[in-house]
């Protein structure tokens, strides 16, 4: 997301705290009408599943932005426009203008794209932008995308709506999706206000009046379910002004009661959801017109375009109740528009876990970037973090779990056009490194991103070595010849190649260690979405296990951040299991012994991957289960289920809420077995039932029940 200079200064985001939450119960679906009907608990039979596996957990994603990546064709550079830079905003000069990549260009490079071993393209959003907000030094053009004023048009500096229909047609043919990204959170910076100031002003001191003075609170009417209160002049803090020349469509973005109007968000408490994004005009989400318009214009680009899903731009600055409805009902158009698997992930900008998983949980998302994962992997494979900073974060991956998603569908990353890149903070996090040691350790951040669950993203240029010089536009370097003098200096990792000419280089050593991780996972797609069992986190060596639930075959990962070879004794599922050797090249078959445990070795800064010979036996006993359940019932609830042994168990968790119906909560495949139950909202005292199921590899099955009441608070 790129903030508007036009009359604040910029501010650091914040991380919010979740206001509004639903009863997860009312979000997953119901057992089937049989289970339903039945006097008590489901049967185990009806109950006992894999863990979930959407049709989109395996895709290998590359993000790129348009304006920086190919120049198919010069003359839409200054998009139809007339005059200098500050009327165009082309100037590839300067890193804060159009350089001049398009959609046409974008096409052209595809065979590259694809030689990655790619399966989908997610691009910055591409609908008209103001081309130029600011004044002096603080004026910058919309080459990035996000201040956007006509939703129905792709840019003239990118090219026409035919464009990318044609984008999305190529890329099919060479069978990988297309991904917009998108935004309902703002439009560009259209309306200014009459007192000309623009500090945030609260809700509790300037409340919302209806159009005959007296207030009310939005969030009682954001579910829809009641008629939103009728506006008047006086209605907002601030008197909202449109600015002369800058026209919106569709035509109701251009009423100016649209929007919260309450001046810039301090990213704290309720301005994260109510603040402008430094200048740019914040959608009422809670109003219905909103919402409905923000579906209209979405359904209209999935029917014509035949994109295959969207990034959700600034997810977090939007109230939940908007999500709740937005999500699922694009989806369905997307189902009925003949896209079965329509797949949107939001952007939440937060490292904790139990904060942006309620965007896929509660707000019914498909997904969101897993920034989590992105500073877990900087940690460890650029600041030398002990391998335990990989073990917490695939622990908290229950957070995420609920009836249909889960992590493995998390798109992973290393860096991207906000933050910066991963060469960035490679030569940020190891001043004086040779090339040779931040290309290691560049690959081994690659081969954590590949090998462990979730779904790689590849932000454009990091497979040529690209590094930039910080975040925003310090990472935006265009892959064709730059002009720009601060692109001009930057030094890549890899390479003895400059930013002053085209950086397309299928033979860099980035570009086919990815091609070669791509390679193996698409060989081995256990090694893309198995179920992932954390086996050793012992100084700077994290091993785990992948297994597909269907082929029980047992994989065997390995990485090792440290400067020197480590050898390592691994648990397995099997004892006297011959083990291939696949990455980073074929091998002698090694062993495992009587204790089950493998012995490798796992050479310096990098990653090795061995795959058993044969399947899982079956288990000797027959599984047992307890539940264990939180001393105070409430909030967002943890459901826990103890399993002994240590066998390839899975556990589905479903529970009844007063005189609901049975619902799945969510399957876990990997230890500790838990889901995350939301009761904000039931009232204190209404009983809740809970049963947990485990199957085990051979297919048997074991249950536990329990119940309790919700505490008052």
């Amino acid at each position: 997301m790129v903030r508007s200079p036009r009359r604040r200064s910029a501010v650091r985001r914040g991380t919010a705290a979740v206001t509004a939450a639903v009863v997860a119960s009312s979000l997953v679906p119901a057992l089937a009408p049989a289970a339903v009907a039945a006097p008590g608990a489901p049967a185990d039979r009806l109950l006992a599943r894999t863990s979930v596996r959407p049709a989109l957990s395996r895709e290998r994603f590359y993000f790129a932005m348009t304006d920086r990546f190919a120049n198919g064709d010069r003359r839409n550079d200054t998009g139809g426009l007339s005059g200098d830079r500050l009327a165009t905003g082309y100037d590839p000069t300067d890193i804060g203008f159009y350089h001049g990549g398009d959609l046409t260009g974008l096409i052209s490079r595809l065979d590259y794209v694809k030689g990655l071993g790619t399966t989908a393209v997610w691009i910055t959003p591409a609908f008209q932008n103001r081309p130029v907000q600011g004044e002096g030094a603080n004026a910058s053009a919309g080459y990035h995308g996000y201040w956007i004023t006509d939703f129905t048009r792709i840019d003239p500096h990118l090219g026409t709506n035919q464009d990318m229909k044609r984008l999305v047609r190529e890329a099919h043919k060479r069978g990988m999706k297309v991904f917009f990204d998108i935004i309902t959170n703002h439009t560009a910076d259209g309306i200014d206000y009459a007192e000309k100031q623009y500090a945030y002003r609260s809700k509790a001191e300037h409340p919302y009046r209806d159009a005959a003075g007296r207030p009310f609170d939005d969030r009682d009417y954001a579910r829809g379910d009641r008629p939103f209160p009728e506006i008047g002049p006086g209605s907002f803090p601030y008197t909202p002004v449109p600015i002369k020349g800058v026209t919106k469509n569709p035509s109701w973005l251009n009423d100016v009661r649209m929007y919260h109007n309450r001046g810039d968000s301090t990213w704290e408490g309720e301005s994260n959801e109510y603040g402008d994004f430094v200048g740019l005009d914040d959608l009422w989400t809670e109003r219905p017109e909103v919402v409905r318009g923000m579906i209209d214009i979405y359904r209209t680009w999935v029917r014509d375009a035949g994109i295959d899903g969207f990034r959700i731009d600034t997810a977090k600055h939007v109230n939940m109740e908007f999500w709740q409805r937005f999500a699922p009902e694009v989806r369905a158009h997307a189902r009925r528009a003949g896209t079965k698997d329509f797949f949107m992930f939001g952007e939440a900008y937060s490292d904790d876990p139990s904060f942006i998983s309620r965007y896929s949980t509660t707000g019914r998302m498909d997904a969101v970037l897993d920034f989590p994962f992105q500073s877990a992997a900087r940690a460890y494979a650029s600041q030398g973090a002990g391998a335990e900073v990989l073990g917490r974060l695939y622990r908290a991956d229950d957070v995420y779990t609920d009836a249909d998603s889960n992590a493995y569908s998390l798109p992973t990353f290393l860096g991207n056009h906000d933050m910066g890149r991963i060469g960035y903070f490679l030569k940020q996090d190891n001043p004086g490194a040779s090339d040779a040691e931040l290309l290691r350790r560049d690959l081994l951040a690659h081969e954590l991103m590949y090998l462990t669950r979730g779904q790689p993203v590849v932000y454009y240029g990091d497979e040529q070595g690209f590094t930039g010089q910080g975040g925003d536009r310090a990472a935006r370097a265009p892959m064709f010849a730059a002009r720009a003098g601060q692109y001009l200096t930057d030094d890549l990792i890899g390479t003895d190649a400059t930013h002053a000419r085209d950086n397309f280089v299928t033979g860099h050593p980035l570009y086919r260690g990815i091609r070669t991780l791509a390679d193996l996972t698409a060989r081995h797609p256990a090694l893309r979405d198995g179920a992932q069992i954390e086996r050793l986190a012992q100084g700077g060596v994290y091993a785990f296990s992948r297994i597909d639930a269907r082929d029980q075959v047992e994989y065997v990962v390995a990485l090792n951040n440290g400067a020197a070879p480590q050898r390592v004794a691994i648990p397995t599922y099997s004892a006297g299991m011959a083990f291939t050797p696949l990455y980073p090249a074929p091998g002698a078959r090694v062993t495992s012994g009587a204790d089950k445990r493998l012995t490798v070795t796992v050479p310096a800064r990098s990653a090795v991957v061995h795959r058993a010979a044969g399947r899982l036996a079956a288990p000797a006993a027959r599984p047992s289960i307890s539940l264990r359940l939180p001393g105070t019932l409430g909030g967002r609830a943890e459901i826990a289920a103890t399993v002994p042994g240590d066998g390839f168990d899975q556990v589905t968790f479903a529970a009844k809420v007063g005189k609901g119906p049975w619902r799945v909560l969510g399957t876990d495949d990997a230890r500790p077995f838990r889901v995350f139950h939301y009761l904000t909202g039931v009232p204190a005292g209404t009983p809740v039932a809970y049963k947990a199921v485990v199957r085990d590899s051979a297919g048997r099955t074991a249950s536990a029940q329990t119940r309790a009441t919700v505490a008052g608070r």
